[in-house]
């Protein structure tokens, strides 16, 4: 770690990143250790409004997939703050950066230094992730009948993803380099609009060069149900290029729906588990509620929310990279103050810096986040009941909830804090209540 004077700029934004890293740590570990309680207080019996409609032995694997869950979770906890705190303050990513500057002797940090330290950096947390990784995969889901993935498929995957990570990542962190060293001061903007640029033609490019590199999409061959959703799509006034069906099944039993693209290239894709499981109705219902999003515009309303806060983000890199107490206050020695004079940047350390800080402070905003998403929720459910049926939404969310082994009785403050949907029995009680189960 790097030394301070007293009181000085570096010294009090190590204290105050020191001081948020263990707030969230203990607020982490608190909030799962809650859930993972009332989940197993609740385990022995039904809920009531779900007593006939879902299984007691089901009701008993999801507290149990959750219990599990949760367990890996504690560690996962542990070990993203400890990978945080020795990249920081215990001096990790200074000794990669030192390391590779000696490998390039009295060229310094230049471009090419700068992009191995990105490489070099996401490589070494991806090693690190695995273990949970494959624990999740192979233990976890497996024990719990959701993996279907080959070892060799998952290696496969990662091989592939890593090398879409490389093709498409590498550039776009040259690109961003050279524009803060050769844009001037406000090289934060440009390189804002590059990376909206990016997100855009990403959401575009995904669904017809990246995503069939991993999955197998085919048209819906079911003509019934095809016109089924092609009058939905009507009725709701919404385009798409095609209904796919993706063979999900290949890797996990859990089941699924989405759109996905930009425009008039937006596609809907049912997972092939999604179908095998819901009734023609039920699958209306939950496509009925995608398009809701649509309708009251959430995806317009994240996506204008996520292009301000990057705007913010940038703009405040563009400031912080200039201050060496954001530097020297995280254990680390940017390049223009090894030596007297030294005007030698290093902007990859700003941007690894950046990259570690902000979720930091950024997690304590996660539950005004979460509280809009639910919102959003109820919001489509609403639309799909008006569109489509209720009563097979209802239903179709009980089977899901069942089938991916959701929770019934999720702690009430930690779905505040992190759930993105509204837990089942409050979704269900502003829906017609599906038949009971037989």
């Amino acid at each position: 770690m790097i030394g301070h004077d007293a009181f000085s700029p570096s010294l009090a934004f190590t204290l105050v990143f020191a001081l948020a890293l263990c707030v969230q740590l203990l607020l982490k570990f608190w909030l799962a250790t809650r859930q993972m309680r009332h989940v197993a207080r609740h385990r022995a019996q039904v809920p009531p409004p779900f007593v006939g409609r879902i299984p007691l032995a089901a009701h008993q694997k999801a507290a149990d997939y959750t219990l599990a869950k949760g367990r890996l979770g504690l560690l996962e906890i542990a070990l993203n703050t400890a990978v945080v705190l020795g990249w920081t303050l215990l001096g990790g990513l200074d000794a990669l950066n030192q390391a590779l500057l000696a490998l390039v002797g009295e060229r310094g940090g230049g471009l090419l230094q700068q992009l191995a330290l990105l490489a070099v950096f996401t490589l070494i947390n991806g090693v690190i992730d695995l273990p949970l990784t494959l624990y999740q995969t192979f233990v976890i889901e497996q024990r719990f009948g959701f993996n279907r993935m080959t070892l060799r498929l998952w290696l496969a995957d990662l091989l592939k993803s890593t090398l879409v990570g490389a093709l498409l990542g590498l550039p776009l962190a040259a690109a961003v380099l050279w524009l803060m060293g050769a844009a001037g001061t406000l090289w934060w903007l440009w390189a804002w609009a590059l990376w909206m640029g990016f997100n855009l033609l990403l959401m575009v490019l995904y669904p017809m060069v990246i995503a069939p590199l991993f999955n197998k999409f085919t048209p819906l061959a079911d003509e019934a149900l095809r016109q089924r959703i092609t009058a939905l799509l009507a009725r709701c006034g919404f385009a798409a290029k095609g209904l796919f069906v993706m063979d999900g099944s290949r890797r996990s039993a859990h089941a699924n729906a989405y759109f996905t693209g930009l425009g008039a290239a937006k596609r809907v894709v049912f997972f092939d588990t999604l179908l095998q499981r819901l009734t023609p109705d039920e699958i209306e219902a939950v496509l009925a509620h995608e398009l809701g999003h649509f309708k009251h515009h959430h995806i317009g309303k994240r996506m204008a929310a996520l292009f301000a806060m990057s705007l913010a983000g940038f703009a405040l890199l563009g400031w912080l990279a200039t201050q060496p107490w954001f530097y020297t206050g995280l254990g680390v020695r940017p390049n223009f103050l090894l030596a007297p004079g030294s005007q030698v940047p290093n902007d990859a350390l700003a941007l690894l810096l950046f990259a570690l800080v902000v979720p930091v402070f950024g997690y304590f905003f996660a539950p005004l986040w979460a509280g809009l998403s639910r919102r959003h929720e109820f919001e489509a459910d609403a639309y799909a009941a008006a569109q489509a049926s209720g009563a097979a939404l209802a239903s179709a969310l009980l089977k899901l909830h069942e089938d991916n082994a959701s929770t019934l009785t999720p702690d009430p403050l930690y779905v505040r804090f992190y759930y993105s949907h509204p837990p089942a029995v409050e979704r269900l009680a502003r829906l017609p209540a599906p038949a009971a189960s037989s």
